[in-house]
């Protein structure tokens, strides 16, 4: 005598319903896969962004460091330089030869600038004496322009702004 061992077990059996389950999970897979990469976008853009702002603290810093090397001639206003993206020829390479205060200042101004037209896109820079005087107050300010949120506009203007006194 045979026992039937699965009393309930239907008689049809069913076809297709595994490969079903399969391209749903494959659809979740990609969809998830697809928000990812989309994440991975969005945080490299903002880490570029970041970039240059860290960049542009460390430029500003070296300005301010530069100027406090040669405190006589920063009391005189001699680091001031108006609004420009070009970089200024120094009169002296001070890396080859001795210079004086003065064609320090130069250089270090033309140092900078040429840092910083290689490290931020679109640069825009000015140091301005606000105090004059012993001590002598400089603004440093670097402005940038990065890509936009907005795919119609050419850009955002990023700013950063420091201040230095200096007294001999």
């Amino acid at each position: 005598m045979r026992r039937n061992l699965h009393p309930f077990a239907s008689t049809t059996t069913q076809h297709g319903f595994s490969m079903i389950e399969i391209l749903v999970t494959l659809v979740i897979v990609a969809t998830a896969l697809l928000g990812t990469a989309g994440l991975q976008v969005i945080a490299m853009k903002v880490n570029k962004g970041s970039h240059f702002r860290t960049q542009a603290v460390f430029l500003a810093s070296d300005m301010a460091e530069r100027m406090e090397a040669n405190k006589a001639t920063a009391v005189l206003g001699t680091y001031a330089v108006a609004a420009t993206s070009a970089v200024n020829v120094a009169a002296a390479d001070c890396s080859q030869m001795a210079c004086n205060s003065a064609n320090l200042a130069s250089w270090d101004i033309s140092q900078w600038g040429t840092a910083i037209t290689g490290l931020l896109p679109q640069p825009i820079w000015s140091i301005t004496q606000t105090t004059a005087g012993n001590p002598s107050t400089y603004s440093i300010v670097i402005n940038w322009t990065d890509r936009s949120s907005v795919k119609t506009s050419s850009g955002e203007t990023f700013s950063y702004t420091a201040t230095r006194t200096v007294s001999n």
